[in-house]
């Protein structure tokens, strides 16, 4: 091969990597991804202990960015690692529960149909102790994330992974530490399919009133967590 057929074959094999890596750059949607760790803290900024979440109850907290609401849960249950799925069809690991009973779970609170999301004001999507009751789409299960915009119903026991409704892949997962000694969380990353451009794109106007300059704006340090009851005004039940 003498040099210039050796420059174009250099050439074309650059072209089709590239080609090839634009053309699955949804496959790292699938992957854990760092956004910073960021210790979890009480309404008065104090870290937040796992002890004192209430089992089966809904809070809130902020993460990876100012703007985009995550679901803390206490399952009372321990929560196993799950094989899932994105929409794209690329498979990933859900490592489970963290904790004492591996029971405490993190979850993006934006719905994967939609973008449904909670507001200050108002949420069409919530964790739901027992069987969520709605005549046209009949709870595939008990204690599950529901959306009532559409919906679709998670099951945040097994990595937020879709029952029923049209969401096409799960919630994408909040990855936790928890500390033994300290009791403290931490929130490290996340794991699934983001949807956060998607959001920021629909929501453009919305979060400006929201939230301000820094909807996307990255949390750092520390996210306050308050339960949904507190933080939203009226959280709708359906």
């Amino acid at each position: 091969m003498d040099r210039r057929e050796f420059v174009e074959s250099c050439a074309l094999g650059a072209g089709s990597l590239a080609a090839t890596l634009a053309g699955n750059t949804w496959a790292l949607d699938a992957q854990a991804r760092s956004h910073g760790r960021v210790l979890l803290v009480d309404a008065l900024g104090k870290p937040l202990k796992a002890a004192s979440l209430r089992a089966q109850t809904n809070y809130v907290f902020h993460y990876p960015f100012e703007a985009t609401p995550v679901f803390l849960l206490d399952l009372g249950k321990a929560a196993a690692a799950t094989q899932l799925v994105t929409r794209d069809k690329q498979p990933y690991e859900w490592p489970g529960g963290v904790g004492p009973r591996r029971s405490l779970v993190a979850f993006s609170a934006i719905c994967a149909h939609k973008l449904v999301y909670p507001t200050k004001d108002l949420s069409f999507i919530s964790f739901r102790k027992g069987a969520a009751v709605n005549p046209q789409t009949p709870s595939k299960g008990n204690d599950l994330i529901h959306c009532c915009a559409d919906h679709s119903q998670y099951d945040p026991a097994r990595g937020a992974q879709v029952l029923s409704g049209p969401a096409e892949q799960p919630l994408c997962a909040v990855l936790l530490e928890h500390d033994a000694k300290s009791d403290q969380l931490t929130a490290t990353g996340t794991l699934g399919g983001e949807l956060f451009d998607d959001f920021f794109k629909k929501y453009e106007m919305k979060l400006s009133l929201e939230v301000g300059p820094h909807a996307k704006q990255a949390v750092l340090r520390q996210s306050t967590v308050r339960e949904l009851d507190q933080y939203c005004r009226n959280p709708v039940r359906c």
